[in-house]
């Protein structure tokens, strides 16, 4: 019975996180009064795009009249609704759409999952990273190959995700790519 549950669970928070927010790259870093016009309105478009979650990464990089996008996603629409989304801002002549659709892959779809619920289920404050409609940690799975992406508030965090990940069956590597978040001491 507390199997069904666990399952239950985990498919609901799954469909939840699969179906919010975006992640900005590094200009998400950045303080936002430093970011020009059309930074900001880009970041705004990527976060704000529907269908893309806590398994997929969106970057980008402006340089004058040319937005370059960047990252990985699950679902094919999200790179097209991107692209679409940016074309529409004033100021933004030409757009590289350098953003990979990650393999179908029952295999990665098993990590997602499990990865996701082992940060609920034994991630301690992890899971934390993982709310709202941008949360500041992904979990890009690619051919059993784990990257963590986004921004924790501490190493041990860090290490953590690192670990857990490690952990989980079938996993055949991890890149920990997440940042301490600026300002805070070790």
């Amino acid at each position: 019975m507390n199997t069904i549950k666990n399952k239950i669970l985990t498919f609901l928070t799954v469909a939840l996180l699969s179906t919010v927010g975006v992640f900005a790259d590094d200009s998400s870093v950045k303080n936002t009064d430093n970011l020009t016009k059309i930074e900001r309105q880009v970041r705004s478009e990527l976060i704000t795009l529907p269908r893309v979650g806590v398994f997929d990464n969106l970057t980008f990089k402006v340089e004058g009249e040319t937005v370059t996008l960047y990252g990985l996603v699950v679902e094919p629409s999200s790179r097209r609704s991107a692209e679409k989304r940016i074309a529409k801002i004033e100021g933004v002549a030409t757009i590289i759409n350098n953003i990979e659709v990650l393999p179908i892959s029952g295999f990665d779809d098993r990590i997602r999952e499990q990865a996701l619920n082992t940060f609920v289920n034994r991630g301690g404050s992890l899971y934390r990273y993982l709310q709202g409609t941008n949360p500041s940690l992904r979990i890009i799975v690619k051919n059993g190959n784990v990257t963590l992406e986004g921004i924790v508030t501490d190493k041990g965090d860090s290490r953590l995700a690192n670990i857990l990940v490690n952990g989980i069956f079938g996993v055949f590597s991890v890149t920990n790519n997440l940042q301490v978040e600026k300002g805070k001491r070790l």
